[in-house]
């Protein structure tokens, strides 16, 4: 009788774990799938400018695998790149006017916007500068791109396409991370998996829904609506700035798209756990508005959706209860399902699927990192640069 009860109780615990995974499955916008690329392109006639705003802190060891490419475009209409060196001290503005002078391709424009003031991420900063130079070309669209992100040659092109096509004001890719190293194939997916999670494709692009983000490595950005919607200045202080660029955009009345990318890859290598923890955890309390809370809340979900299950199968086992087994066998078999596109996306084995609770833990512990960096007062620190204000933390440029 005195086990009885901890091991019913744990069973309705197990139930809901399923249950959550069966709602998650069937009703949150089929984030799992990954068949959300980019939408119906329909070419313009006549094709409209576009400038390319590259914002770069110390880009140099990246550089020459990204900015050729998008050096190289394949497109029709008038396009130009500016690279924003942003107070670097590796000498990437010099190394970004040495590969545009040794491959050609689009004109390049190097500029700096010096030290960011207060109130600005650096990022911001530099985007905003870059913004500011591309205006006198009067362009019609912008693409705010990451220095560490390699573009297929029709990138351009099928960007602008779709844009048109589909009347967005906003289309954005999630680029395809680096997988390579074994903890790159172990955390890398899971990123992409956990962001669709909470900002399901399906529903950003949808006419109407409040849902919106977008990947900060590649955005095409209508020029009339960053005017409308004041960016980059309605979100210099932003920590995750593609989302609050989304948000302002659609709050400005305008149309998103997201989807995964084809040929659209970051090349920045993640090798070691640490490289990994440090992307997570310089903004992950920050994506919980820094409240406790949430905080508890996230801790709870986590260890409830991903935790339980596997937790239930050992301990059902140990304790002769097949109901428990069975039940989080279950909830474990759906949440390893509903992974295995990531994985398919990615190329990996799919023998990762059943590890994600693993990798669920990892993130959880980053997030409670992020939280007791946050109260300790270290702030974030990006490439030299460290930011304080719980308002102001640095993505990644």
């Amino acid at each position: 009788m005195g086990q009885t009860a901890p091991v019913s109780a744990f069973l309705w615990i197990t139930v809901v774990s399923l249950a959550a995974w069966c709602w998650l499955l069937l009703c949150q916008g089929f984030f799992w799938r990954t068949d959300v690329r980019l939408p119906r392109r329909r070419e313009p006639e006549a094709w409209p400018s576009v400038c390319v705003v590259v914002p770069a802190r110390d880009e140099a060891a990246v550089l020459p695998a990204s900015l050729p490419s998008l050096l190289a475009q394949d497109y029709p209409g008038r396009a130009e790149v500016f690279l924003v060196d942003d107070g670097s001290t590796d000498g990437t503005g010099e190394l970004a006017r040495a590969l545009a002078e040794r491959h050609g391709g689009l004109p390049l424009t190097v500029g700096s916007p010096g030290e960011p003031p207060a109130g600005w991420t650096g990022k911001l900063w530099a985007v905003r500068h870059g913004i500011a130079l591309a205006r006198a070309r009067e362009p019609e669209y912008l693409l705010l791109t990451d220095a560490d992100i390699a573009h297929a040659p029709d990138s351009l092109r099928e960007l602008v396409a779709a844009a048109h096509g589909g009347g967005f004001d906003v289309v954005s890719q999630m680029a395809r991370l680096r997988v390579e190293s074994r903890w790159e194939r172990l955390v890398v997916p899971a990123f992409v998996y956990f962001f669709a999670q909470l900002y399901p494709f399906r529903w950003i692009g949808r006419p109407g829904s409040r849902t919106a983000a977008a990947a900060g490595g590649c955005v095409l950005l209508r020029a009339g609506m960053a005017e409308k919607a004041r960016i980059p200045d309605a979100i210099r202080h932003a920590v995750i700035d593609d989302v609050a660029l989304a948000r302002a955009v659609k709050g400005a009345g305008g149309r998103v798209w997201l989807g995964l990318a084809d040929r659209v890859d970051s090349v920045r290598p993640y090798p070691r756990l640490g490289d990994l923890w440090r992307m997570v955890s310089r903004s992950a309390y920050a994506q919980l508005r820094h409240s406790p809370p949430l905080l508890l809340g996230t801790v709870a979900g986590l260890a409830l959706v991903y935790l339980v299950p596997p937790v239930a199968v050992v301990a059902g086992a140990a304790a002769g209860s097949a109901p428990v087994a069975v039940v989080g066998a279950l909830a474990w078999a759906v949440m390893a399902g509903t992974y295995l596109p990531m994985l398919r996306y990615y190329r990996q084995p799919l023998w990762l699927a059943p590890l994600l609770p693993y990798t669920a833990f990892l993130y959880l512990l980053m997030t409670v990192d992020s939280a007791v960096q946050h109260y300790r007062g270290r702030g974030a620190a990006w490439k030299g640069r460290t930011y304080t204000r719980p308002d102001a933390v640095p993505d990644e440029g």
